[in-house]
C-alpha cells in the first residue's frame, strides 16, 4: 500500500515522512533483509555443529528482526532533545548492565561479555556504542556553547569510565572502536592539531600495550604477519570461501564454509555471503555500507547544529568502522577481531543497537524548520 501522505500533512507520520532522508532508509532496510537471508544460510549449519535444532538460531533471530525494524522506525520520529535524553539515560543504564555483566555475567572464551536477562542474552557494550556516541556529542557541544561548563572534561570521564569497564570484560576491539569513535567526535568538535597527535601516540602505546599484556591479541598480529607463526584456520577459510564463489556465488544453502567455521554466522558471516552469494552481492553490500556513511557525512556538510554534527558524526563513524572492521578481517586485510557486521552477522543485542542507532541517525538528518532544531 503507498503511503498517502501530502506535503501539507502536519501529522507526525506526514512530517516524518517528508524530512526523512528515505534514500538512507532504502538502504538500510535493504541491508536488515540481506542480515535475514545470511541468517538463514549460516546459521542452520552452526545450530546443529552446537546441538542445536537446524533452524533454531534462524529461528530467534528472525523474531527480533520485526523489533529492529520498529527501533529504527521509532527512534528516526525522535526529535534532538529526546535524543539527548534517550543517549543519557541509555548511557546511565548501560554503565551499570556492564557493572552487572562483570559481576554476574556469562564466561565465554575467557571473556564476560554477557549477561541473561529474563531468558534473554545481552552483550550490553553493543547498545553502550549508540549510547555513548549521543551523550559525549551533548557534552561536547554543551562545552563549546557555554564557557562555563566542563563539557569535554565530562565526555572524556564517561569516555574513560567505559573503556575501563569493557577492558575489564576484555574486550579490546569494542575499546579501540569506542576510543577511534571518540576521537573522531573530539576533531569534530575543533580538539588542536596538537591534542589528536597527543591522542594518536596514545592510542599507538595502548595497542602495543595490548600486543605485550594480551596472549590472544599477540597470537593474532603474529598470524597476521607471519602466515607460519599460529594457526590460520579460520582466516583461510574464509580466503577459500571467497575464492569458491566466484563472481555469482554457489548458490543460497550450497556453501560449505559455514560447516567449518564456528563463527560462520556472526564474525565471518562475509564469507558466507562470498561463497553462496558470489563477488558482485559482497560488492552490493559494501556499496550499501559506503552509501549510509558518505550520505550522512554529505548531509553534515550544511549542519551548523554543533551537536548534531558530533552525534551523527560519531553514529556514522561506528557504523562504518565496524564494518570495515568486520568485512577487513575476513578478507584478511587486517588481524582478525571478533565483532559483528551490522545489520549481517547473527546476534540480537548488536542487530536491536545497530537499528536503534542508525534511527537515531535518521532523526539527527531529518530537514526540520529552525525552531525544531533544539
Amino acid at each position: 500500500m503507498m503511503l498517502a501522505y501530502g506535503r501539507g500533512d502536519t501529522s507526525i507520520l506526514g512530517r516524518w515522512w517528508f524530512t526523512l532522508d528515505r534514500w538512507s532508509l532504502v538502504a538500510l532496510l535493504t541491508l536488515i533483509g540481506f542480515g535475514g537471508v545470511l541468517t538463514l544460510a549460516a546459521s542452520p549449519a552452526v545450530a546443529e555443529r552446537i546441538g542445536l535444532g537446524p533452524f533454531s538460531l534462524a529461528h530467534q533471530q528472525l523474531l527480533i528482526l520485526p523489533a529492529a525494524c520498529c527501533a529504527l522506525i521509532a527512534a528516526s520520529l525522535l526529535t534532538p532533545t529526546w535524543v539527548r535524553r534517550l543517549g543519557v539515560v541509555g548511557l546511565g543504564v548501560c554503565l551499570v548492565l556492564l557493572l552487572l555483566t562483570l559481576l554476574f555475567g556469562d564466561t565465554f572464551k575467557g571473556a564476560t561479555r554477557w549477561i541473561n536477562i529474563l531468558g534473554f542474552s545481552l552483550q550490553p557494550s553493543e547498545l553502550l556504542k549508540p549510547a555513548f556516541v549521543i551523550t559525549a556529542a551533548w557534552m561536547l557541544a554543551a562545552g563549546k556553547e557555554e564557557a562555563w561548563f566542563p563539557g569535554q572534561t565530562i565526555a572524556i570521564g564517561l569516555f574513560l569510565l567505559a573503556a575501563g569497564l569493557l577492558m575489564l570484560q576484555p574486550d579490546l576491539g569494542q575499546t579501540l572502536l569506542l576510543s577511534a569513535v571518540f576521537g573522531i567526535q573530539l576533531f569534530l568538535a575543533g580538539l588542536p592539531i596538537a591534542a589528536v597527535a597527543i591522542l594518536a601516540a596514545g592510542a599507538v602505546t595502548a595497542m602495543v600495550s595490548a600486543y605485550f599484556l594480551f596472549p590472544h591479541v599477540r597470537h593474532r598480529i603474529d598470524s597476521f604477519l607471519d602466515p607460519e607463526a599460529g594457526d590460520r584456520y579460520q582466516i583461510d577459510r574464509s580466503l577459500e570461501a571467497f575464492r569458491s564463489g566466484g563472481l555469482f556465488g554457489q548458490g543460497p544453502g550450497e556453501g560449505t564454509v559455514k560447516h567449518f567455521l564456528p563463527d560462520a554466522h556472526a564474525d565471518f558471516v562475509f564469507a558466507v555471503a562470498g561463497e553462496e552469494f558470489g563477488l558482485i552481492a559482497c560488492a552490493v553490500i559494501v556499496l550499501l555500507f559506503a552509501f549510509v556513511v558518505l550520505r550522512g557525512f554529505g548531509q553534515l556538510l550544511q549542519q551548523d547544529n554543533l551537536f548534531v554534527l558530533l552525534a551523527a558524526g560519531g553514529l556514522l563513524a561506528q557504523f562504518g568502522l565496524q564494518a570495515l572492521i568486520n568485512m577487513g578481517s575476513a578478507l584478511h586485510l587486517i588481524p582478525t577481531k571478533g565483532m559483528t557486521l551490522p545489520f549481517l552477522s547473527y546476534g540480537g543485542t548488536s542487530l536491536l543497537a545497530t537499528a536503534g542507532g542508525m534511527g537515531l541517525l535518521l532523526a539527527l538528518t531529518r530537514k526540520r524548520p529552525p525552531q525544531e532544531e533544539a
